[in-house]
C-alpha cells in the first residue's frame, strides 16, 4: 500500500495520514481543534503537535470553543505552565481570541464549517500532485481565507497555517495521486 511519503517512519503519523488527513470535516468542534493545533504547530513539526494532541484535548476542554472563549488570565497561566502542550503565550492567547471570533462566525453563518466550506462552494479542491515538491506552503485560496479571518479578528492564522488547515480538514485533497487515500477520499467524500 503506497502512502504519501511525509508520514512514513512513525506509527502515529501513519495512523493520522490513513484515518484523518484530507478527510472532509464538517463538524465545528473538529474544525476548531484543527485551527488551534495548526496555529500551535507554526514553526514546529506536525508530529510534535500530534504527540501532544491528547494533552491539548484535556487542556482545552476537548476543544469546546464556547468554553475556550471564556478562558481568563488564570487559565492562560495554567496553559502556559502545562508541559503537555506548546507553552507559547502568544499562541495560547490567540487560540482564546480565535474561539470568540469562531463563535461569531458560527452565529453569522450557522456554523464555522459553512463559513469555511463556502470558499470552495462546499466541494473539496482535488489537486492531484505526483510529488511532494509540488505541494505549496500556501495558495491564493489560503491567502484569501487568512485575510478574511484576520479582518474578522482572528490572530496567528496566516496563509501557511490556513493551507495546512485546509489540507487537514479535507477542504483540499493534497494526497499524492500514488497514495491509496487519494482515490478513496475522492470516491467517499466528493
Amino acid at each position: 500500500m503506497q502512502r504519501c511519503p511525509w508520514c512514513e517512519g512513525n506509527d502515529l503519523y501513519v495512523k493520522y495520514h490513513d484515518q484523518e488527513w484530507g478527510v472532509p470535516v464538517v463538524d465545528d468542534r473538529k474544525q476548531f481543534e484543527f485551527l488551534v493545533l495548526e496555529s500551535a504547530q507554526a514553526g514546529l513539526s506536525w508530529l510534535t503537535i500530534l504527540k501532544r494532541r491528547e494533552n491539548y484535548r484535556k487542556a482545552y476542554d476537548n476543544f469546546d470553543p464556547v468554553k475556550v472563549a471564556t478562558y481568563d488570565n488564570e487559565k492562560i497561566e495554567e496553559l502556559v505552565n502545562n508541559p503537555g502542550i506548546i507553552r507559547n503565550r502568544r499562541k495560547i492567547e490567540a487560540s482564546i481570541n480565535n474561539a470568540k471570533y469562531f463563535l461569531e462566525l458560527q452565529h453569522k453563518y450557522g456554523s464555522f464549517s459553512d463559513y469555511i466550506w463556502g470558499f470552495v462552494n462546499f466541494k473539496p479542491v482535488v489537486n492531484g500532485f505526483t510529488d511532494l515538491n509540488e505541494l505549496p506552503a500556501q495558495t491564493e485560496l489560503s491567502q484569501r481565507i487568512s485575510k478574511d479571518l484576520k479582518k474578522r479578528g482572528f490572530k496567528f492564522i496566516g496563509p501557511t497555517i490556513i493551507y495546512a488547515h485546509l489540507q487537514a480538514t479535507g477542504i483540499v485533497n493534497d494526497h499524492l495521486q500514488s497514495c491509496f487515500r487519494y482515490q478513496e477520499i475522492i470516491e467517499n467524500y466528493s
